[in-house]
């Protein structure tokens, strides 16, 4: 579709509605629409955007009690512009009939035109409603969280006390995490340089060398993002150093490098590795890798390979200690990519399973004996974190589990499931992450 007004909803209307007919990411989405666009309206777009989305499903339980017709049966741009509009309407910054007459002149300026109609008779039932519709919608903790119900009904399967939790979870902003590199600054002289460019920021001091913004802002603002004093990186993927217990001399595989920010992370605390390693099938993501490692002046060998095939390009030798940051459903981090939500279904998730078995099973063949293997996801799922470990030790005698009280400095986060520790969205502001330690024998 073109766009034929460079407004902000328009913008934002058009990169929701790529996420449901491409099935692109948000971040996708939004440099593709922003590409052209003045830069004036990137952070409108940006909020536009995010709100739609984040609100997505939500926005689908109100509509389908105002339309006489199926929801599904609306064209993707008017279904995209209705969210932009209900987010705002949501929002409470600008006046509702405001609202309602720039959803509709965004209608008529872009190939929604002949909905325009549709667009103001249901936004104006909505606010006659409004009290009644939101009433109903609450009731529901799958529709009052944004939540699609076959999502609602397998955290409620497996977190039975939790679920409600992690779909309010998922229906906030996160916060904007730092780690700071330990070769170039410490967490006290870096929150000074942050004092001093007016940022506010804290320390999580269970977590070395973690910092979190007390609002988040554009990283290029940030003192010493250019040069790699500092990177952004949630907390609970900050949490992989205490599984791994990192030492000189040793070789070292990340085996899921792509975006590269764990790679990173074993580089700054151990710069007396004898190797570091970083696999990952997608050679595009791999060049992310490797330009994130120039910016904080670190080395690690990058192969673009399969890792659930060594035999391509294993050398033989092994690795005494291998990170496996498994392809997962990222259920863990919705919160921070609401389009998640959109874009994941339950067939998808019950097949990554036996991706991640496959895996689990390549690595550990080039694991050392007495070597660690660290199983680590972003998501909540039995399936993807405690099922998936169980089977592998049922068919691996010479595995054990490491508890994570074997874990040096372990921050105490999470809970565990007899296998590894499973720390949910929001537990000391983190994203939701899973880890497991295996040795082997």
């Amino acid at each position: 579709m073109t766009i034929t007004a460079a407004g902000s909803r328009s913008l934002a209307a058009h990169a929701v509605a790529r996420i449901l007919r491409e099935g692109v990411t948000l971040e996708a989405a939004l440099h593709d629409a922003l590409a052209a666009a003045p830069a004036a309206l990137g952070p409108s777009v940006r909020s536009l955007s995010y709100g739609a989305v984040r609100g997505y499903f939500r926005h689908e339980a109100i509509l389908a009690r105002l339309l006489s017709q199926p929801v599904r049966s609306l064209d993707l741009l008017v279904r995209a512009l209705l969210s932009v509009a209900l987010f705002e309407l949501e929002d409470a910054r600008t006046p509702e009939y405001a609202v309602v007459d720039a959803a509709v002149k965004t209608a008529k300026a872009t190939d929604a035109a002949r909905a325009s109609g549709l667009v103001n008779a249901v936004l104006r039932r909505y606010l006659r409603e409004r009290k009644t519709v939101d009433t109903e919608i609450a009731r529901n903790p799958a529709t009052r969280h944004a939540s699609p119900i076959w999502l609602a009904d397998r955290f409620r399967a497996d977190w039975p006390v939790r679920w409600t939790q992690l779909l309010a979870a998922g229906d906030t902003q996160a916060p904007l995490w730092l780690r700071v590199n330990g070769r170039q600054a410490t967490t006290e002289s870096y929150l000074e340089r942050l004092r001093e460019a007016g940022i506010g920021a804290r320390a999580e001091e269970r977590v070395p060398l973690a910092v979190v913004l007390d609002a988040p802002c554009d990283v290029h603002e940030l003192p010493g993002f250019a040069d790699g004093t500092v990177s952004v990186q949630d907390l609970g993927a900050q949490c992989v150093a205490f599984p791994l217990a990192l030492e000189a001399g040793q070789r070292v595989l990340d085996a899921c490098a792509a975006p590269g920010g764990k790679t990173a992370l074993i580089a700054e605390r151990e710069p007396g590795l004898a190797r570091l390693v970083g696999v990952d099938v997608d050679p595009q993501r791999l060049l992310r890798v490797r330009e994130y490692l120039d910016r904080c002046r670190l080395e690690a060998e990058l192969i673009a390979a399969d890792a659930g095939d060594p035999a391509a390009w294993w050398d033989g030798v092994p690795f005494d200690r291998i990170l496996l940051d498994a392809p997962c459903s990222a259920l863990g981090v919705i919160r921070r990519h609401p389009d998640i939500r959109l874009r994941k279904s339950p067939a998808e998730i019950d097949r990554l399973p036996l991706i991640q078995a496959r895996l689990l099973t390549a690595a550990w063949r080039m694991l050392a004996s007495g070597g660690r293997l660290v199983y680590a996801t972003c998501t909540v799922t039995r399936s993807e974190n405690r099922d998936v470990v169980a089977a592998f030790l049922a068919g691996t005698p010479d595995a054990v589990i490491l508890a994570a009280e074997e874990w040096q400095g372990w921050p105490g986060f999470g809970e565990s499931d007899g296998y590894g520790r499973q720390i949910l969205p929001g537990e000391a502001g983190a994203d939701g992450f899973y880890y497991a330690a295996l040795l082997k024998h």
